[in-house]
């Protein structure tokens, strides 16, 4: 076994192989970038070392200087975790040069399944089933829309290399083929350096169930089936374990055909095995198709764990030092029902948008496991993944794990940052979900549902007034008392643009706002705030904010009426950055003509291409950015003009 391993990756996966490689005896090295140098994960592990700036290319995907610090640090392997270089082959055979390990699969094996096309191929060689599609060399756009109008509307456009959604786009009218295509491959080009697609006819009430594997170099086995079918933007929000409504028989064929596939290339590690499944008439043993396999450690492994029993990191060390497999296959058992949601930093109510901010208040429930790498003062980076945290919790069953995961969600408590924490309880409580009536497409279709925010209750009214006062100033049986009047105060908040003028009274041990003719008082009593029979939320201030953690999280800004400054981001004569990035496409001149929507300008942030279009007809006046402009939050990119009457 090892005796120290450096783990090339950041965030909660850097943490949680730590805490693994620690329970074993194993010291770990952590790297960082700049923008991580107070990052968590370099606290967690025993040494650490900077390796570069801040964007990825500089540090994290810096192979070279990744492989030098192993060396200086005496470390013997190297634990890509997931994203960045877990899935690059000439990585792994660099590690080998050098003359360490690689833990994860052969450069070999990676190779088989990074393209696919090539590795779709591979598995009809053997007898897997895959989507009838298009998985050719050639990219020529003649041949490739000839081959989409063979496969029939609707299909997806994938890039052949990557995942995570990334390069894919659903096309469905023929119409559409050509701007998708060009989208998927800007997007594939940027994020993988390879522009190359596939294509496949997509099914039309599509549920994502995968396939945990484990081989040895030569064998393999399962460990069972997780549901990822809750997804946004191709990009996977709740899993769990086992897929509701699998029968033993799907399980054993599906089991199967994901063994055959890390045999068939004498896989070695952790990995998993992606099966798009027909739910439109149930789940039935032939309605299953292979669509990747991602050569790594999942996000969603935890859920595996908590059924299963057993630590997925250390088996990956285990094998990598050259042990068998812990298990046979007839020895593996799960029990019970896991659930994991991903709380992101982003703005559900507009498009998953990504956002930036620091965390300046961070409490997870003690009820659940809650992976995560960030602590209070912690700010989200614009170079990674806006991933916070994942909040899995484990029951005898579905209906427990269900309630347990809305009582996690709900008592978690993110301040400072936008997140889709009321976004994911929406979900979790949704009667469509706990019925399993959902596919990938889904959330798509119920997004305004899911993402309207209800207007503030009279408890978390009382709570925010409460944070703005400090709750002190009415826990006192003398409170508000003076000789000839109640205690009063007028407070101004704005949630969702919406105004709330709030007259405070004060009692004894009591406040009471006023707000639109109506009254609502909340008493201090058994250590506690109360609204009648109702416990108030917790609330925190901030500067000029206040948070109520009540589902999620309701955010009021607070306001001097005394002085109120406008603000013109909404400007309909300019189009600003939503969020920093990098500028990968400008398809405006000065003096262009433009109609509403007309494509302006492309951002990428966070892993993810944003395209900004056009607020009304208009006439450009300046643009401000070029390709490959890295920008701030809400600069200014392109200055517009209204289009003259014509008289």
């Amino acid at each position: 076994m090892f005796s120290k391993i450096l783990i090339a990756n950041r965030g909660e996966i850097a943490v949680r192989i730590a805490r693994s490689a620690r329970n074993m005896g194993i010291q770990t090295v952590a790297v960082y970038s700049e923008a991580d140098k107070d990052a968590l994960h370099v606290s967690a592990a025993d040494e650490a070392y900077h390796i570069g700036g801040a964007t990825p290319l500089e540090s994290y995907l810096n192979g070279g200087r990744i492989i030098d610090v192993a060396l200086q640090s005496g470390a013997q392997a190297i634990h890509p975790g997931y994203g960045f270089l877990s899935e690059n082959p000439d990585f792994a055979e660099s590690l080998e040069k050098a003359g360490l390990t690689f833990i994860g699969p052969s450069a070999g094996a990676m190779r088989s399944m990074g393209l696919k096309d090539a590795a779709k191929a591979l598995m009809e060689r053997a007898n897997v089933p895959v989507v009838p599609g298009y998985h050719g060399a050639s990219q020529d756009f003649d041949l490739l829309r000839s081959q989409a109008e063979a496969i029939g509307y609707p299909l997806l456009i994938k890039a052949v290399a990557g995942g995570g959604g990334k390069g894919m786009r659903l096309v469905e009218r023929a119409q559409d083929f050509e701007e998708a295509l060009r989208s998927a491959r800007s997007e594939a080009q940027n994020a993988f350096g390879n522009p190359d697609v596939l294509l496949e006819k997509y099914i039309s009430a599509p549920r994502h169930i995968e396939i945990q594997v484990f081989g040895d170099g030569q064998k393999a086995v399962h460990l069972f089936e997780r549901d990822c079918s809750l997804q946004r933007r191709y990009q996977k929000v709740i899993e769990e374990a086992p897929a509701p409504g699998m029968t033993s028989t799907l399980r054993s064929a599906m089991g199967a055909a994901a063994v055959r596939a890390a045999e068939a290339i004498g896989y070695k590690g952790a990995g998993t095995v992606e099966f798009i499944v027909d739910g439109s008439k149930g789940l039935r043993d032939d309605g299953f198709w292979f669509m990747e396999m991602n050569t790594r450690l999942q996000v969603e492994h935890p859920v595996t764990e908590a059924i299963t029993g057993i630590d997925l990191v250390e088996w990956q060390l285990r094998v990598a030092a050259g042990e068998p497999l812990p298990l046979a296959q007839e020895d593996i058992r799960f029990d019970g029902h896991a659930i994991e949601a991903r709380i992101y930093a982003e703005d559900a109510s507009k498009g998953f948008l990504p956002v930036t901010g620091r965390l300046d208040h961070v409490r997870f429930c003690d009820q659940s496991r809650n992976d995560s790498a960030v602590r209070a003062g912690d700010v989200i980076s614009p170079f990674y993944d806006p991933m916070i945290a994942k909040v899995i919790v484990h029951g005898r069953d579905r209906k427990e794990a269900l309630a347990r995961l809305s009582n996690s969600l709900r008592q978690t408590e993110l301040a400072g940052s936008k997140t889709n924490l009321e976004f994911l309880i929406s979900l979790a409580e949704h009667p469509d979900f706990h019925a399993m009536t959902v596919d990938t497409k889904w959330i798509d279709r119920k997004v305004d549902e899911l993402t309207k925010t209800a207007e503030p209750s009279a408890s978390v009214l009382l709570a925010a007034a409460l944070a703005v006062v400090g709750d002190q100033a009415a826990k006192s049986a003398f409170s508000g008392f003076n000789l000839w009047s109640s205690l009063s105060q007028t407070i101004t908040l704005i949630h969702a643009d919406i105004t709330f003028t709030l007259a405070l009274n004060f009692g004894p041990n009591s406040l009471t706002i006023q707000h639109e003719g109506q009254s609502f008082a909340a008493h201090f009593k058994d250590l506690r705030w109360w609204y009648s029979t109702q416990r108030l939320p917790h609330s925190v201030c901030m500067k000029n904010t206040v948070w109520v953690f009540e589902k999620g999280g309701v955010v009021f800004e607070t306001i001097d009426p005394l002085d109120r400054s406008g603000s013109d981001f909404a400007d309909m004569n300019v189009i600003r950055a939503p969020m920093p990035g990098l500028v990968n496409f400008v398809g405006v001149a000065k003096g262009d003509i433009l109609e509403k929507g007309d494509r302006i300008l492309g951002l990428e942030a966070m892993k993810m291409e944003h395209m900004l279009t056009a607020p009304q007809n208009c006439v450009v006046d300046e643009v401000l950015v070029r390709v490959k402009d890295q920008v701030e939050a809400a600069a200014v990119l392109v200055k517009l003009s209204g289009l003259q009457e014509s008289g």
